[in-house]
């Protein structure tokens, strides 16, 4: 059996939901603090044991490379003033890990990003993680599946359960034999509404799947909203060979929604040493006024 060790990042999103900050930004870009969303991702990713990744971008997602890539202006600066631990932190980023990308050129839904990275996984298992979902967990969220892909050898997605009036706006599996929070997937339904929804069990932006997706996604129609769904392509393949959820430890955050984005910045804020004390003591403040 193969290890993952590669991961996809899809990240050619227009960020919709964030406008009119996204207009100009890429909403992987916008800062949780003091990081932009994606490199949370990608450290993620680091953490989990793997190496190697592709990042899928569309246009005017340039910034994306610049951060992950060397400013040798900035560190020459940075280095003339003595200011060795933001240098330190400039460094670091561009030494995290190789990173490789590769354009979507239509938006054409998920299931259409994931077929663009069909070249770099080749014939092995890998890793996807949406481009604006945070997860904070320990151990990291993407390490977790990867365990379970280790141990029942097939695809894994990353679930957890969402109140009702939620649950049209996330993919849901029907899950059939399981203990320990992993589960035997017997049908994934893409943002159904809630009477047609097996479960309340949502797919949270992490999966771990078998290179026989790619097969399957070329020939995929067309789905909810007009484009191409990575969860159409995974029903398929539940067909074929077994696919399993994940109820993952970790608490996650869509940073593409401005409530998600909001909760993440605070509380990130607040775990951070030179922060948190201050900003809990403006959060009471606050509190007395409203």
């Amino acid at each position: 059996m193969k290890k993952v060790t590669k991961a996809v990042i899809p990240a050619a999103g227009l960020g919709t939901r964030v406008l009119p900050a996204t207009k100009a930004i890429p909403k992987e870009m916008l800062p949780i603090v003091d990081k932009p969303t994606l490199q949370y991702i990608v450290e993620e990713v680091i953490e989990s044991g793997i190496k190697e990744i592709l990042i899928i971008i569309g246009r005017n997602k340039t910034s994306i490379e610049d951060h992950f890539d060397r400013s040798i202006e900035l560190e020459k600066t940075l280095a003339e003033k003595g200011k060795s631990d933001l240098l330190g932190l400039v460094e670091d980023i561009s030494n995290l890990v190789d990173i490789h990308y590769v354009r979507q050129k239509e938006p054409k839904g998920l299931g259409h990003a994931i077929y663009c990275a069909r070249t770099f996984v080749r014939d092995e298992p890998f890793a996807v993680l949406l481009g604006d979902d945070i997860v904070k967990s320990e151990p990291p969220c993407l390490r977790q599946l990867v365990d379970i892909y280790n141990e029942k050898h097939g695809s894994v997605v990353g679930v957890q359960e969402v109140p009702d009036e939620d649950v049209n706006k996330y993919g849901i599996v029907k899950y059939i034999d399981g203990s320990n929070g992993t589960y035997r997937i017997s049908d994934l339904i893409e943002k159904p509404e809630l009477k047609d929804a097996p479960s309340n069990m949502a797919i949270m932006g992490r999966y771990v799947i078998t290179p026989a997706i790619f097969d399957i996604l070329g020939r995929t129609k067309p789905g909810k909203g007009g484009e191409i769904q990575l969860t159409d392509a995974l029903n398929e393949l539940a067909r074929k060979e077994d696919i399993f959820a994940h109820i993952f430890k970790g608490k996650r955050f869509d940073a593409g929604d401005k409530m998600g984005y909001l909760k993440a910045t605070i509380e990130f804020a607040l775990e951070k040493e030179d922060l948190g004390p201050e900003l809990r003591k403006y959060i009471k403040e606050l509190q007395k006024k409203f």
